[in-house]
């Protein structure tokens, strides 16, 4: 049911792979100084090298998981099954030499079985904690909205404030730390709704829809001439623990100005007041849209954020955050054409 990855000695020669520079202006630098992304360029031009000697298209899929994995953020990803979830998610995280784990979400889980249990050791007379398969750097749950509310709660505490408290005391996640996650959609047989409280903590939600007809064809193509039992081994590790750290603290650094502060909060206090929505987003939409921005911007190799982010990253940001009225359900709305309306309504800053 559950696959753990131990921790693994990853070091890397730094002659052979250069770390991202930490050097990077403040906020407040003067205008003429620019940020270098040249290092944040070359490696996910590495990572989407090796994803792709496995996985066809799923091009929008990759840049947002990257830009979560800069953001810090826990990703959602939803669709039916068949469609490489599972799989992107776990070429992703061979691409990082950081310790990974796989749990697999089903009815009977119990929350022990995520965060690990105590032992009672006769030698010592005492009891000793044993991690669960959480404890890891990424970590894939897969088919979250399988496993029962009880079970779902245990992931509150560890996904929001990166700890678990187990018998009183305090254990810490690994740096780096991020969940991804699949789902079915709700509608299917077996699956619960998963609490908003839980939604919340996701950074993204994304959804993952069948291929076009051609990369449906490449894929046949490939299963036919002998690749379609594509080894994970074949995907070679980037990124380690460290080059994310510096990579995180370059992107915390982007400059974003007041108006657009103020774009963001416009475009989530619009979801508070539209009649169209029976609960709107919380003030972490506002702070997962700006660290997303922050991301996706550093990622298309800019050192500061336009409108146009904000925009593009509101149906993955607001979807899960948001719950229509029963009358908007009934006449077919979804949460993305309600989002559309709203980032229509808000004035663009200049």
């Amino acid at each position: 049911m559950q696959e753990f990855v131990p921790p693994a000695d990853n070091t890397q020669d730094d002659t052979t792979t250069p770390r991202p520079s930490d050097t990077t202006p403040s906020a407040d630098a003067p205008f003429g100084t620019r940020t270098d992304f040249s290092q944040l360029t070359t490696r996910v031009a590495a990572i989407r090298q090796e994803l792709g000697k496995v996985i066809v298209g799923q091009h929008d899929l990759l840049e947002m998981l990257l830009t979560a994995i800069l953001a810090d953020g826990h990703v959602l990803l939803e669709g039916v099954p068949g469609v490489a979830k599972t799989l992107t998610a776990k070429l992703l995280a061979r691409t990082l030499a950081v310790p990974f784990s796989r749990l697999q979400f089903t009815p009977d889980l119990m929350p022990s079985d995520v965060l690990g249990t105590s032992v009672f050791r006769p030698t010592t007379a005492d009891f000793e904690f044993r991690p669960g398969p959480i404890f890891a750097s990424v970590v894939l749950i897969d088919e979250i909205n399988r496993a029962p509310a009880k079970t779902q709660s245990a992931l509150f505490e560890v996904m929001e404030e990166r700890h678990t408290t187990q018998d009183g005391t305090t254990y810490p996640m690994p740096e780096p730390f991020v969940v991804l996650a699949t789902q079915n959609p709700v509608e299917q047989e077996g699956t619960y709704r998963l609490p908003e409280a839980q939604l919340d903590r996701f950074l993204f939600k994304l959804n993952v829809g069948y291929p076009t007809l051609e990369e449906e064809v490449a894929i046949l193509q490939g299963h036919h001439a002998g690749f379609g039992g594509t080894p994970l081994e074949v995907v070679n590790q980037v990124l380690s623990a460290e080059d994310i750290a510096a990579l995180r603290r370059q992107v915390r650094q982007q400059r974003v100005e007041p108006k657009l502060l103020e774009y963001i909060a416009r475009i989530v206090g619009q979801t508070r007041a539209h009649k169209g929505l029976y609960l709107g987003a919380s003030p972490r939409a506002s702070l997962a849209l700006l660290n997303g921005a922050k991301a996706l911007a550093a990622l298309r190799g800019r050192d500061f954020v336009t409108p146009d982010d904000v925009q593009f990253l509101a149906p993955a940001v607001l979807r899960h955050r948001i719950l229509l009225t029963p009358e908007r359900e009934m006449e077919g709305l979804t949460a993305d054409e309600i989002i559309k309306q709203i980032v229509q309504q808000i004035e663009v800053p200049r």
